[in-house]
């Protein structure tokens, strides 16, 4: 019985993330912003995290960053196109769109843009889990690698004190959101910011799955978090503006396959 040799096989291929290429002008940088916004809120509204006229998500203009573009108040998150988005100041003015915005995602994401010049994106909506978790009144624990991203990078806007309609409780949520990445908004929901908006779209949907794991982990009985010192060296690992960028690709080649008009 002769024992056959194991075949050759060809070496296994490395992954190659995408590196962002540098623009070559505004207009392609602005082009590449509002695309990576509309296809944000098409995962969003897969995701369920569209709630009514509630929700909103921002993106600095390049040519002009005391701008920034957030989606009109009438289009379903399913059929924004980078079209449909509006282009405010921070006074409030729409400079391009002729249809109304969120006037509390306006007063919220101007006075993160405004006080926080890093910030390219922020992503805010009343999703399920981050409006249950958000009632507790904590941080989320380190009870998963995943969840260690958020670890010592996020905190709680504490107490609700009603729609932000004004610029003072606008500057409050700023001061509180500080360098981090995330907040907690109490008895309201979860916002993510990024210095690209793959970032921010992408750490908003990893907190809402955190806030998801656990909701069900805290029901099933007691939880065993991971020690500081590990949750703070996979932080280090996981939590990167660089990773959530490279995250976000996968989603980006699906919803862009799957609904190519959202591009126009």
């Amino acid at each position: 019985m002769s024992v056959l040799a194991p075949e050759k096989t060809a070496p296994a291929r490395a992954i190659r993330l995408r590196p962002r290429p540098e623009p070559q002008s505004f207009e392609e940088e602005r082009l590449h912003r509002k695309q990576r916004l509309a296809a944000t809120f098409r995962l969003f509204g897969r995701y369920g995290f569209d709630q009514g006229l509630a929700g909103h998500v921002t993106a600095r203009d390049p040519e002009f960053p005391d701008r920034f573009w957030i989606n009109p108040l009438s289009v379903h998150f399913s059929q924004i196109k980078a079209s449909d988005l509006q282009l405010v100041d921070h006074e409030g003015n729409i400079l391009i769109g002729d249809k109304p915005i969120n006037q509390a995602g306006f007063t919220i994401h101007s006075a993160i843009h405004r006080e926080r010049p890093d910030v390219i994106a922020a992503a805010h909506t009343h999703s399920t889990y981050g409006k249950a978790f958000s009632t507790l009144g904590i941080e989320l624990a380190p009870l998963t690698q995943d969840a260690c991203a958020f670890y010592e990078d996020h905190a709680v806007f504490d107490p609700f004190s009603g729609v932000v309609l004004n610029d003072d409780e606008g500057d409050r949520l700023a001061r509180t959101l500080g360098q981090r990445k995330a907040l907690i908004l109490q008895n309201h929901g979860l916002l993510t910011v990024g210095p690209t908006v793959e970032a921010a779209a992408w750490w908003f949907l990893a907190m809402d799955n955190a806030a998801q794991t656990q909701l069900l982990a805290q029901a099933a009985g007691e939880t065993r978090p991971i020690a500081p010192d590990i949750a703070r060296l996979t932080a280090s690992q996981v939590g990167t503006h660089q990773g959530g960028y490279y995250s976000f690709q996968p989603l980006w080649d699906w919803i862009t396959a799957a609904e190519p008009e959202l591009l126009d």
